[in-house]
């Protein structure tokens, strides 16, 4: 692992490197990969670099991201954080892009939304982190539910892709809630182990 921030079964967060600019460049260009994203024109080399040195700076305190690492192989996945952090309020927004295609559909980005979830709770000590998701990302829409963020709102037709209008689902999950899912399979673990 190279400089783990936060480690869960498979991947791992760290911070976002120089040496991830080409990729993240790459994925930004991949109309599957940014169709998901509220983004919607090609980056140049220059832009995303530009992007890779303020993460790498973290001089803007409402706003923190990481790359995703699969610890099998050490692979760049993609990246993911929080951004809009409002410590009055205790609350962030959250995003997550996983551009290796080929690593769809495994888990990978469930895991990584819950270390930063749980980063948001627990180091934080934020109450309330949310999110925007279109109404086609249904496989967003599962793992942001597998752990634990519930549906608030709907933006109607807040989205324009493929030609057409799509809303988009406001998402977020409690400190509360997180907690009590965390209990909850801590027990689960202790008595299947006990």
């Amino acid at each position: 692992m190279n400089r783990p921030f936060r480690v869960g079964r498979t991947v791992y967060l760290r911070s976002i490197g120089r040496e991830d600019t080409a990729d993240y460049q790459a994925w930004m260009n991949d109309v599957d990969v940014w169709r998901h994203l509220q983004f919607n024109r090609p980056v140049t080399r220059e832009e995303e670099s530009r992007f890779v040195e303020r993460a790498m700076a973290m001089d803007d305190p409402a706003e923190i991201n990481f790359a995703i690492v699969r610890r099998r192989g050490d692979l760049l996945l993609g990246a993911t954080g929080l951004h809009g952090i409002d410590m009055v309020r205790r609350s962030a927004g959250f995003g997550i892009q996983i551009g290796r295609k080929a690593e769809w559909g495994k888990g990978y980005g469930t895991e990584a939304s819950a270390l930063v979830v749980d980063y948001a709770f627990r180091d934080l000590n934020l109450n309330r982190v949310w999110l925007h998701v279109f109404e086609f990302n249904e496989r967003g829409i599962r793992a942001y539910e597998r752990i634990g963020f519930k549906r608030e709102a709907v933006l109607r037709q807040e989205c324009f892709r493929d030609g057409r209008y799509y809303d988009v689902h406001v998402m977020g999950i409690l400190r509360r809630e997180w907690s009590r899912r965390t209990r909850a399979a801590s027990t689960r673990r202790k008595r299947s182990t006990g």
